[in-house]
């Protein structure tokens, strides 16, 4: 049985036919097209209000015959012809229908949006050279292609409140609020806490916070992603640097399973904001502020940029080659069944390959990762706080991730283990090991980005690279597979954690030729079923659906009601 099609309706745009399903949006026909309609209010994952009128366009319809008049002929194509009504129409809130006419650049177009960006620009203040959406500003953008180049407004302009405290992460500038309403509506339908409004008319209409209220949802910062002006700042990135300076690098979130995908911006290694990417498949266009902000550990102080290898009680600076030869010495005696080996659910697929490898080569009697859990917010957090638990599953090998920690403390206690190898954990403080445990070992090896109580303990410390520091592919919760792309480089001696178990590897015995993460990619596809026959390039900026998990992201279901019943895009 064929699929069934969706009715196609012809449409005329800008002099040339095309066909569109019925129901589409004429600012969605348009730019399906190439034809692009400037807006302000319009976001494709929000209610359309119509109330910029920055997307007028002519439209035109077939002409009704007069009563006894023979209606219009079709032309050989099938096409009627066009009568222009003489008022513009917005196109935003607006679908198609059979044998319409739009143009987006006729001359009464270009005098409405003219006529628009006047408006818009009578009492908006001239404070671009310290406006931090300078550089990605829609109305400095549209100003240029739109505008009239010269303004006729000799009044005074209306004053209105600045540097307004809304919420915690939050401040409002209101003189430069053009009135789109995409935040209030994005707190109503996405976030479900209306707390915005506007108030007064006219010239003198500010957005605000309802008395007692504020903007504290743990999805705010969104607001300030979809302000097409520079009235909503994050006061995390406000005044920290101009956009045109930092260098953009897609890549995905690691706070959870949901593997949200971000774009990160950085400068000289300085990470300064992160915000979100769209993919309808994962994330839509949100992410959480939590998730967002969790970036400024990667400058701590407290970052490891070089091995140590501890002398009696203190701990010193060390070459790599010192400190793996040094691991190397102290595993020689050992049997295989007196090394635990405890990898990271942060890990990527490709350092979990490599580990897999590593703890086949010591022949590790035991090997196991640590679980993270809490509460899922029913919109984008999962309540599996490890990016690549279905990595661990798949790559590793492990059906039960964190089923062997109670075990391998145990055998720590009796002393059956006698080495640990802890790669991206801190023991003590996430996976509940005691220090008194740790201190009966004869030896142990962690490798992680920050000091911390466990690598207090080690025998060697490895400074493992950060989540930005690095690439790779992971899995999120839904199977999907995606890519984790490096965005700086890591501080002093720090390296990737696939470079570091390639190099314990090599440092024991083993050998292999490994020298970047493709080449472990593709050993990957080549070994683990689920990843045969892939490449790095066709999992795209995107990632590829990969295994069936059955689990689903809320806020996507709840996306795909509203596109159903025809509120939103999508």
């Amino acid at each position: 049985m064929s699929e069934e099609k969706p009715d196609l309706i012809d449409v005329q745009i800008n002099g040339e036919w095309h066909s569109f399903p019925k129901g589409t949006r004429m600012i969605e026909a348009c730019r399906q097209v190439g034809v692009e309609v400037p807006h302000y209010c319009y976001h494709p994952k929000l209610t359309s209000p119509g109330n910029c009128r920055m997307c007028l366009v002519e439209m035109g319809m077939p002409p009704r015959p007069r009563p006894g008049d023979d209606p219009p002929e079709p032309d050989e194509d099938g096409h009627l012809p066009i009568s222009w009504i003489p008022r513009p129409a917005i196109a935003c809130a607006n679908t198609i229908a059979p044998n319409m006419g739009i143009r987006t650049e006729s001359e009464m177009t270009e005098e409405c949006r003219k006529g628009v960006m006047e408006l818009l620009l009578a009492n908006h203040p001239l404070d671009c050279p310290i406006c931090d959406q300078a550089g990605e500003c829609s109305l400095q953008e549209f100003s240029v292609e739109h505008g009239n180049g010269e303004s006729r407004f000799r009044e005074q302009k209306v004053k209105k409140p600045k540097n307004v405290d809304v919420g915690p992460r939050i401040r409002l500038d209101d003189e430069r609020c053009i009135m789109c309403s995409r935040c209030i509506r994005f707190t109503d339908e996405i976030a479900d806490d209306p707390v915005l409004g506007f108030t007064d008319r006219g010239s003198h209409t500010v957005l605000t916070v309802y008395p007692g209220k504020e903007l504290a949802n743990n999805y705010s910062l969104n607001t300030v992603d979809i302000c097409p002006v520079g009235a909503l700042t994050s006061n995390d990135f406000r005044f920290q640097m101009r956009v045109w300076f930092m260098k953009e690098v897609k890549t995905i979130d690691t706070n959870c399973a949901t593997g949200a995908n971000i774009t990160v911006y950085s400068r000289e290694d300085k990470i300064y904001r992160i915000t979100p990417r769209q993919n309808n498949d994962v994330n839509s266009d949100w992410m959480p502020d939590s998730h967002r902000l969790n970036f400024h550990w990667i400058e701590s102080e407290a970052r490891l940029t070089e091995p140590l290898v501890k002398d009696g009680d203190q701990h010193r600076s060390a070459s790599w080659q010192e400190a793996l030869a040094t691991t190397a010495d102290k595993l020689a005696g050992l049997e295989g069944s007196e090394i635990a080996v405890i990898a990271s659910a942060r890990m990527t697929n490709e350092e979990l390959l490599i580990t897999n490898r590593f703890v086949k080569h010591l022949e590790a009697g035991h090997v196991d990762t640590v679980p993270r859990t809490g509460e899922a917010d029913g919109y984008l957090i999962s309540a599996d706080r490890n990016p690549n638990t279905l990595g661990v599953k798949t790559v590793l090998g492990l059906d039960d991730p964190g089923s062997q920690l109670s075990a391998i403390q145990e055998g720590i206690e009796q002393g059956r283990i006698k080495a640990v190898i802890s790669l991206q954990e801190n023991l003590i403080e996430d996976a509940g090991f005691s220090a008194d445990t740790l201190k009966k070992l004869d030896f142990l090896l962690v490798s992680y980005p920050l000091a911390n109580p466990t690598a207090d303990l080690a025998d060697v410390v490895l400074p493992g690279a950060a989540w930005a520091e690095k690439s790779g592919t992971m899995l999120n919760i839904t199977g999907r597979l995606q890519r984790l792309n490096k965005a700086v480089d890591g501080p002093g001696l720090t390296l990737e954690p696939w470079e570091i178990v390639r190099d314990l590897i090599q440092a024991t015995g083993g050998g292999n030729g490994i020298y970047s993460v493709n080449d472990l990619f593709q050993q990957l596809a080549a070994e683990v079923s689920e990843f045969e026959g892939l490449t790095w390039g066709r999992i795209g900026d995107l990632g590829i659906p990969l295994i069936e998990t059955g689990e689903t992201i809320p806020l996507l279901e709840r996306e795909k009601e509203r596109i159903a019943k025809g509120l939103i895009v999508g």
